[in-house]
Protein backbone atom coordinates (compact mmCIF):
# COMPACT_ATOMS: atom_id res chain seq x y z
CA UNK A 1 0.00 0.00 0.00
CA UNK A 2 1.39 3.40 -1.12
CA UNK A 3 2.12 6.16 1.62
CA UNK A 4 -0.72 8.14 0.05
CA UNK A 5 -3.42 5.42 0.86
CA UNK A 6 -2.51 5.73 4.54
CA UNK A 7 -2.68 8.55 7.42
CA UNK A 8 0.81 9.00 8.25
CA UNK A 9 -0.22 10.07 11.72
CA UNK A 10 -2.37 7.27 12.86
CA UNK A 11 -2.16 5.02 10.15
CA UNK A 12 -5.54 4.30 9.16
CA UNK A 13 -6.24 3.21 5.89
CA UNK A 14 -8.37 5.27 3.57
CA UNK A 15 -11.09 3.03 3.86
CA UNK A 16 -11.74 3.26 7.75
CA UNK A 17 -11.49 7.51 7.64
CA UNK A 18 -14.03 9.73 6.20
CA UNK A 19 -11.54 11.72 4.01
CA UNK A 20 -7.92 11.38 3.10
CA UNK A 21 -5.97 14.60 2.31
CA UNK A 22 -2.44 13.72 0.49
CA UNK A 23 0.22 15.83 -0.09
CA UNK A 24 3.32 15.29 -2.11
CA UNK A 25 4.80 12.20 -0.02
CA UNK A 26 2.17 11.77 2.29
CA UNK A 27 -1.21 12.07 3.92
CA UNK A 28 -3.89 12.75 6.92
CA UNK A 29 -6.64 12.07 7.79
CA UNK A 30 -10.02 14.19 8.90
CA UNK A 31 -9.48 12.93 12.50
CA UNK A 32 -6.41 13.76 12.55
CA UNK A 33 -6.78 17.36 10.89
CA UNK A 34 -9.09 18.10 13.64
CA UNK A 35 -7.11 17.22 16.88
CA UNK A 36 -4.34 18.63 15.10
CA UNK A 37 -6.33 22.56 14.93
CA UNK A 38 -7.77 21.92 18.73
CA UNK A 39 -4.50 21.58 19.69
CA UNK A 40 -2.96 24.74 17.98
CA UNK A 41 -5.76 26.78 18.68
CA UNK A 42 -5.15 25.77 22.72
CA UNK A 43 -1.32 26.49 22.28
CA UNK A 44 -2.19 30.17 20.53
CA UNK A 45 -4.57 30.80 23.29
CA UNK A 46 -2.54 30.05 26.24
CA UNK A 47 0.53 32.24 24.80
CA UNK A 48 -1.73 34.85 23.54
CA UNK A 49 -0.48 34.66 19.68
CA UNK A 50 -4.18 34.89 18.47
CA UNK A 51 -4.18 38.77 19.49
CA UNK A 52 -0.55 39.47 19.12
CA UNK A 53 0.02 43.43 18.45
CA UNK A 54 3.35 44.74 17.61
CA UNK A 55 4.41 48.14 16.24
CA UNK A 56 4.51 47.15 12.47
CA UNK A 57 0.38 45.34 12.83
CA UNK A 58 -0.79 49.04 14.65
CA UNK A 59 -2.43 50.86 12.06
CA UNK A 60 -2.31 54.61 11.76
CA UNK A 61 -5.02 56.84 12.81
CA UNK A 62 -5.67 57.83 9.15
CA UNK A 63 -6.03 53.79 8.67
CA UNK A 64 -7.89 53.64 11.33
CA UNK A 65 -10.35 56.46 10.34
CA UNK A 66 -10.44 54.46 6.60
CA UNK A 67 -11.14 51.24 8.41
CA UNK A 68 -13.97 53.07 9.87
CA UNK A 69 -15.11 54.79 6.98
CA UNK A 70 -16.48 51.37 4.99
CA UNK A 71 -18.56 50.51 8.04
CA UNK A 72 -20.01 53.55 9.50
CA UNK A 73 -21.48 56.80 7.41
CA UNK A 74 -21.06 60.56 8.48
CA UNK A 75 -19.25 61.21 12.64
CA UNK A 76 -16.59 62.26 11.12
CA UNK A 77 -15.46 63.86 14.60
CA UNK A 78 -16.23 60.94 16.51
CA UNK A 79 -14.07 58.64 13.86
CA UNK A 80 -10.82 60.66 14.02
CA UNK A 81 -11.26 61.07 17.76
CA UNK A 82 -11.71 57.46 18.37
CA UNK A 83 -8.48 56.58 16.13
CA UNK A 84 -6.46 58.93 17.57
CA UNK A 85 -7.67 57.62 21.37
CA UNK A 86 -7.23 53.98 20.27
CA UNK A 87 -3.85 54.28 18.41
CA UNK A 88 -2.40 55.63 21.20
CA UNK A 89 -3.81 53.92 23.66
CA UNK A 90 -2.09 50.67 21.91
CA UNK A 91 1.06 52.76 21.15
CA UNK A 92 1.16 53.22 24.71
CA UNK A 93 1.25 49.08 25.36
CA UNK A 94 3.94 48.74 22.84
CA UNK A 95 6.30 50.99 24.37
CA UNK A 96 9.43 49.79 25.57
CA UNK A 97 10.41 51.58 28.84
CA UNK A 98 13.55 51.35 30.02
CA UNK A 99 14.67 51.82 34.04
CA UNK A 100 15.70 55.64 33.22
CA UNK A 101 12.49 56.47 31.54
CA UNK A 102 10.45 58.71 34.00
CA UNK A 103 7.54 59.63 31.60
CA UNK A 104 4.51 56.50 31.77
CA UNK A 105 2.09 57.38 29.05
CA UNK A 106 -1.52 56.89 31.02
CA UNK A 107 -4.60 55.39 29.33
CA UNK A 108 -7.17 57.62 27.54
CA UNK A 109 -10.48 55.85 28.27
CA UNK A 110 -13.19 57.32 25.76
CA UNK A 111 -16.92 58.68 26.51
CA UNK A 112 -19.40 59.24 23.50
CA UNK A 113 -22.74 60.80 23.57
CA UNK A 114 -25.00 60.26 21.00
CA UNK A 115 -28.52 59.89 20.16
CA UNK A 116 -29.77 56.53 19.62
CA UNK A 117 -29.49 54.75 16.59
CA UNK A 118 -26.34 57.46 15.52
CA UNK A 119 -23.84 54.36 15.85
CA UNK A 120 -21.99 54.28 19.08
CA UNK A 121 -21.67 50.87 19.50
CA UNK A 122 -21.17 50.15 15.69
CA UNK A 123 -17.90 52.51 16.05
CA UNK A 124 -16.70 50.50 18.77
CA UNK A 125 -16.94 47.37 17.39
CA UNK A 126 -15.74 48.27 14.24
CA UNK A 127 -12.44 49.42 15.74
CA UNK A 128 -12.01 46.39 17.67
CA UNK A 129 -12.53 44.32 14.67
CA UNK A 130 -9.64 46.44 13.11
CA UNK A 131 -7.44 45.51 15.60
CA UNK A 132 -8.22 42.23 15.69
CA UNK A 133 -8.37 42.49 19.83
CA UNK A 134 -11.29 40.86 22.03
CA UNK A 135 -14.19 42.81 22.60
CA UNK A 136 -17.15 42.50 24.50
CA UNK A 137 -20.44 44.87 24.80
CA UNK A 138 -21.74 45.63 28.35
CA UNK A 139 -25.21 47.40 29.31
CA UNK A 140 -25.03 49.26 32.25
CA UNK A 141 -28.46 49.02 33.06
CA UNK A 142 -28.35 45.89 34.43
CA UNK A 143 -25.24 46.85 36.49
CA UNK A 144 -26.07 47.11 40.43
CA UNK A 145 -24.10 47.60 43.72
CA UNK A 146 -22.63 44.67 44.94
CA UNK A 147 -25.28 42.51 47.06
CA UNK A 148 -28.30 43.74 45.17
CA UNK A 149 -30.45 42.02 42.64
CA UNK A 150 -28.59 42.57 39.18
CA UNK A 151 -25.32 42.19 37.87
CA UNK A 152 -22.24 43.44 39.76
CA UNK A 153 -19.42 45.25 37.74
CA UNK A 154 -16.92 42.62 38.01
CA UNK A 155 -19.52 40.62 35.43
CA UNK A 156 -17.94 43.37 32.79
CA UNK A 157 -14.45 41.68 32.97
CA UNK A 158 -16.13 37.84 32.71
CA UNK A 159 -17.80 38.39 29.87
CA UNK A 160 -13.92 40.14 28.25
CA UNK A 161 -12.40 36.90 28.95
CA UNK A 162 -15.12 34.82 27.55
CA UNK A 163 -14.69 37.56 24.29
CA UNK A 164 -10.86 36.38 24.44
CA UNK A 165 -11.56 32.59 25.37
CA UNK A 166 -10.19 33.11 28.82
CA UNK A 167 -6.74 33.96 27.34
CA UNK A 168 -5.92 35.75 30.29
CA UNK A 169 -3.29 38.27 28.61
CA UNK A 170 -4.96 39.23 25.58
CA UNK A 171 -8.43 40.03 28.04
CA UNK A 172 -5.62 42.26 29.59
CA UNK A 173 -5.78 44.13 26.31
CA UNK A 174 -8.95 44.03 24.99
CA UNK A 175 -11.58 46.89 24.57
CA UNK A 176 -15.05 46.90 26.82
CA UNK A 177 -17.66 49.45 25.35
CA UNK A 178 -20.04 50.26 27.97
CA UNK A 179 -23.49 51.20 26.75
CA UNK A 180 -26.23 53.24 27.98
CA UNK A 181 -23.51 54.46 30.62
CA UNK A 182 -26.32 57.41 31.16
CA UNK A 183 -28.71 55.12 32.76
CA UNK A 184 -26.12 54.99 35.89
CA UNK A 185 -26.33 58.62 36.38
CA UNK A 186 -26.92 59.50 39.73
CA UNK A 187 -30.78 60.46 40.84
CA UNK A 188 -30.18 63.28 43.15
CA UNK A 189 -28.03 66.14 43.26
CA UNK A 190 -26.82 65.53 46.89
CA UNK A 191 -24.64 62.64 47.10
CA UNK A 192 -24.41 59.61 49.19
CA UNK A 193 -27.93 60.81 51.15
CA UNK A 194 -29.80 57.87 50.24
CA UNK A 195 -28.33 54.40 48.64
CA UNK A 196 -28.33 54.39 45.03
CA UNK A 197 -27.57 51.24 44.15
CA UNK A 198 -28.57 51.37 40.12
CA UNK A 199 -26.82 54.73 39.83
CA UNK A 200 -23.93 56.60 41.88
CA UNK A 201 -23.12 52.97 43.53
CA UNK A 202 -22.23 51.55 40.28
CA UNK A 203 -20.23 54.44 39.22
CA UNK A 204 -18.28 54.13 42.42
CA UNK A 205 -17.98 50.75 41.48
CA UNK A 206 -16.43 51.12 38.00
CA UNK A 207 -13.74 53.81 39.41
CA UNK A 208 -11.79 50.77 40.21
CA UNK A 209 -11.94 49.12 36.36
CA UNK A 210 -11.35 52.53 34.73
CA UNK A 211 -8.43 53.84 36.72
CA UNK A 212 -6.44 50.18 36.34
CA UNK A 213 -6.49 47.74 39.14
CA UNK A 214 -6.32 44.26 39.91
CA UNK A 215 -10.02 42.74 39.85
CA UNK A 216 -10.54 39.39 41.09
CA UNK A 217 -13.10 37.99 38.63
CA UNK A 218 -15.46 34.82 38.89
CA UNK A 219 -15.32 33.33 35.23
CA UNK A 220 -18.77 32.09 34.86
CA UNK A 221 -19.95 35.41 36.48
CA UNK A 222 -22.27 36.55 38.80
CA UNK A 223 -22.62 34.88 42.15
CA UNK A 224 -24.58 31.88 41.48
CA UNK A 225 -21.20 29.90 42.20
CA UNK A 226 -19.53 31.03 44.98
CA UNK A 227 -16.99 28.37 45.20
CA UNK A 228 -15.73 28.94 41.90
CA UNK A 229 -11.78 30.15 41.79
CA UNK A 230 -11.60 33.80 40.98
CA UNK A 231 -9.24 34.95 37.96
CA UNK A 232 -6.92 38.09 38.84
CA UNK A 233 -7.50 40.67 36.13
CA UNK A 234 -5.33 43.67 35.56
CA UNK A 235 -7.56 46.59 34.06
CA UNK A 236 -4.35 48.50 33.43
CA UNK A 237 -4.25 48.03 29.67
CA UNK A 238 -8.02 47.57 29.12
CA UNK A 239 -9.53 50.60 26.87
CA UNK A 240 -12.81 51.12 28.18
CA UNK A 241 -15.51 52.99 25.78
CA UNK A 242 -18.43 54.29 27.07
CA UNK A 243 -21.37 55.14 25.20
CA UNK A 244 -25.31 57.48 26.04
CA UNK A 245 -28.35 58.94 24.36
CA UNK A 246 -28.15 60.90 27.39
CA UNK A 247 -31.65 62.07 27.18
CA UNK A 248 -32.07 65.60 27.64
CA UNK A 249 -28.51 66.74 28.34
CA UNK A 250 -28.92 69.21 25.62
CA UNK A 251 -31.02 71.58 27.89
CA UNK A 252 -28.71 71.57 30.18
CA UNK A 253 -25.95 72.77 27.16
CA UNK A 254 -28.24 75.19 26.22
CA UNK A 255 -28.84 76.38 29.73
CA UNK A 256 -24.48 76.76 30.05
CA UNK A 257 -24.19 78.64 26.61
CA UNK A 258 -27.27 80.97 27.94
CA UNK A 259 -28.70 80.56 24.36
CA UNK A 260 -32.02 81.67 25.76
CA UNK A 261 -31.25 85.04 26.83
CA UNK A 262 -32.95 87.37 24.57
CA UNK A 263 -32.54 91.35 24.63
CA UNK A 264 -29.57 93.60 24.60
CA UNK A 265 -27.80 91.42 27.25
CA UNK A 266 -27.16 88.48 24.74
CA UNK A 267 -24.14 87.29 24.06
CA UNK A 268 -23.15 87.50 20.15
CA UNK A 269 -21.38 83.85 20.54
CA UNK A 270 -25.42 83.00 20.90
CA UNK A 271 -25.74 83.90 17.64
CA UNK A 272 -23.71 81.26 16.73
CA UNK A 273 -24.75 78.48 17.89
CA UNK A 274 -26.03 75.78 15.81
CA UNK A 275 -28.97 74.89 17.66
CA UNK A 276 -29.48 71.74 15.43
CA UNK A 277 -26.66 70.29 16.77
CA UNK A 278 -26.55 70.85 20.38
CA UNK A 279 -24.28 68.41 21.51
CA UNK A 280 -21.26 69.54 19.57
CA UNK A 281 -21.28 72.02 22.77
CA UNK A 282 -20.46 69.37 25.41
CA UNK A 283 -18.24 69.36 27.86
CA UNK A 284 -17.51 67.37 31.21
CA UNK A 285 -19.29 70.19 32.96
CA UNK A 286 -22.60 68.88 31.32
CA UNK A 287 -21.82 65.23 31.99
CA UNK A 288 -21.45 66.44 36.05
CA UNK A 289 -24.93 68.40 35.90
CA UNK A 290 -26.30 65.39 33.86
CA UNK A 291 -25.44 63.02 37.15
CA UNK A 292 -22.27 61.54 36.62
CA UNK A 293 -19.81 61.58 39.63
CA UNK A 294 -16.55 63.90 38.75
CA UNK A 295 -14.30 60.54 39.64
CA UNK A 296 -15.77 59.02 36.42
CA UNK A 297 -15.65 61.43 34.61
CA UNK A 298 -11.85 62.24 35.26
CA UNK A 299 -11.53 58.64 34.06
CA UNK A 300 -12.94 59.21 31.21
CA UNK A 301 -10.87 62.42 29.52
CA UNK A 302 -11.63 61.78 25.75
CA UNK A 303 -15.09 63.01 25.25
CA UNK A 304 -16.48 62.93 21.86
CA UNK A 305 -20.24 63.48 20.32
CA UNK A 306 -22.51 61.76 17.65
CA UNK A 307 -24.08 64.38 15.12
CA UNK A 308 -28.23 63.54 14.44
CA UNK A 309 -28.74 61.73 11.57
CA UNK A 310 -30.47 63.56 8.60
CA UNK A 311 -32.54 62.31 5.96
CA UNK A 312 -29.31 62.05 3.58
CA UNK A 313 -27.09 60.10 6.20
CA UNK A 314 -29.82 57.52 7.02
CA UNK A 315 -30.27 57.24 2.96
CA UNK A 316 -26.20 56.52 2.59
CA UNK A 317 -26.46 54.43 5.45
CA UNK A 318 -29.24 52.23 3.36
CA UNK A 319 -27.22 50.86 1.05
CA UNK A 320 -23.18 52.37 1.16
CA UNK A 321 -21.47 50.64 3.65
CA UNK A 322 -19.45 47.06 3.13
CA UNK A 323 -22.28 45.51 5.55
CA UNK A 324 -25.29 47.90 4.73
CA UNK A 325 -28.63 46.69 5.56
CA UNK A 326 -29.63 46.09 1.95
CA UNK A 327 -26.65 44.23 1.10
CA UNK A 328 -27.33 41.95 3.68
CA UNK A 329 -30.90 41.20 2.62
CA UNK A 330 -30.07 40.39 -0.68
CA UNK A 331 -26.92 38.19 0.56
CA UNK A 332 -29.40 36.33 2.69
CA UNK A 333 -31.12 35.71 -0.40
CA UNK A 334 -28.93 35.38 -2.96
CA UNK A 335 -27.97 31.83 -0.18
CA UNK A 336 -31.00 30.61 -1.09
CA UNK A 337 -30.45 31.03 -5.19
CA UNK A 338 -33.23 33.91 -5.14
CA UNK A 339 -31.98 36.87 -6.73
CA UNK A 340 -33.32 40.02 -4.82
CA UNK A 341 -33.08 43.81 -6.08
CA UNK A 342 -35.24 46.83 -4.81
CA UNK A 343 -36.45 49.89 -6.65
CA UNK A 344 -34.73 53.55 -5.31
CA UNK A 345 -37.95 54.60 -4.11
CA UNK A 346 -38.15 51.93 -1.68
CA UNK A 347 -34.73 53.48 -0.02
CA UNK A 348 -36.50 56.60 0.37
CA UNK A 349 -39.60 55.05 1.30
CA UNK A 350 -37.41 53.88 4.59
CA UNK A 351 -36.03 56.57 4.63
CA UNK A 352 -39.17 58.20 5.84
CA UNK A 353 -40.51 55.79 7.79
CA UNK A 354 -37.27 55.47 10.12
CA UNK A 355 -37.63 59.37 10.43
CA UNK A 356 -41.55 59.36 11.35
CA UNK A 357 -40.42 56.50 14.19
CA UNK A 358 -37.86 58.26 15.55
CA UNK A 359 -35.62 55.18 15.79
CA UNK A 360 -32.42 56.46 13.92
CA UNK A 361 -30.17 54.24 11.57
CA UNK A 362 -31.86 51.09 14.21
CA UNK A 363 -35.15 52.02 12.86
CA UNK A 364 -33.93 51.26 9.43
CA UNK A 365 -33.45 47.37 9.82
CA UNK A 366 -37.01 46.78 11.54
CA UNK A 367 -38.80 48.52 8.57
CA UNK A 368 -36.73 46.15 5.92
CA UNK A 369 -37.03 43.50 8.08
CA UNK A 370 -40.83 43.60 8.31
CA UNK A 371 -41.17 44.67 4.41
CA UNK A 372 -39.20 41.24 4.03
CA UNK A 373 -40.67 39.03 6.37
CA UNK A 374 -43.35 37.45 4.02
CA UNK A 375 -41.12 36.82 1.39
CA UNK A 376 -38.33 35.51 3.48
CA UNK A 377 -41.00 33.00 5.31
CA UNK A 378 -42.65 32.19 1.62
CA UNK A 379 -39.87 32.20 -0.99
CA UNK A 380 -37.36 29.83 0.29
CA UNK A 381 -40.24 26.83 -0.16
CA UNK A 382 -41.53 28.04 -3.35
CA UNK A 383 -39.98 28.11 -7.11
CA UNK A 384 -39.38 31.71 -7.28
CA UNK A 385 -35.84 32.46 -8.28
CA UNK A 386 -36.05 36.54 -8.02
CA UNK A 387 -37.63 39.07 -6.61
CA UNK A 388 -38.20 42.74 -7.17
CA UNK A 389 -39.19 45.30 -4.19
CA UNK A 390 -41.28 47.67 -5.56
CA UNK A 391 -42.83 50.77 -3.98
CA UNK A 392 -46.13 49.35 -3.79
CA UNK A 393 -44.98 45.48 -2.82
CA UNK A 394 -42.82 47.73 0.58
CA UNK A 395 -46.16 50.45 1.20
CA UNK A 396 -48.57 47.01 0.95
CA UNK A 397 -46.47 44.80 3.61
CA UNK A 398 -45.35 47.58 5.91
CA UNK A 399 -49.48 48.33 6.12
CA UNK A 400 -50.42 45.20 6.56
CA UNK A 401 -48.09 44.00 9.80
CA UNK A 402 -48.78 45.79 12.95
CA UNK A 403 -46.20 49.04 12.57
CA UNK A 404 -47.24 50.84 15.86
CA UNK A 405 -44.93 48.34 17.94
CA UNK A 406 -41.40 50.22 15.67
CA UNK A 407 -42.58 54.07 16.68
CA UNK A 408 -41.59 55.23 20.10
CA UNK A 409 -44.15 57.71 21.48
Amino acid sequence: MTPLEICSICNKKRANVNLLLTGISGAICDDCVLQAYEVVMDYRRKHGDMYALNSNDLPKPKAIKAFLDEYVIGQEEAKRYLSVSVYNHYKRLLQKRTPEDEIEIEKSNIIMVGATGTGKTLLARTIARKLKVPFCIVDATVLTEAGYVGEDVESILSRLLQAADYNLEAAQKGIVFIDEIDKIARKGDNPSITRDVSGEGVQQGLLKLLEGAVVNVPPQGGRKHPEQKMIPVDTQNILFICGGAFDGIEKKIAKRLNTHVVGYTASRNTLKVDKENILKYITPADLKAFGLIPEIIGRLPILTYLEPLDRAALRRILTEPKNSIIKQYIKLFAMDNIALSFEEEVYDYVVDKAIEFKLGARGLRSIVETIMMDAMYRMPSGTERSLVVTLDYAREMLEDSDISRLQIA
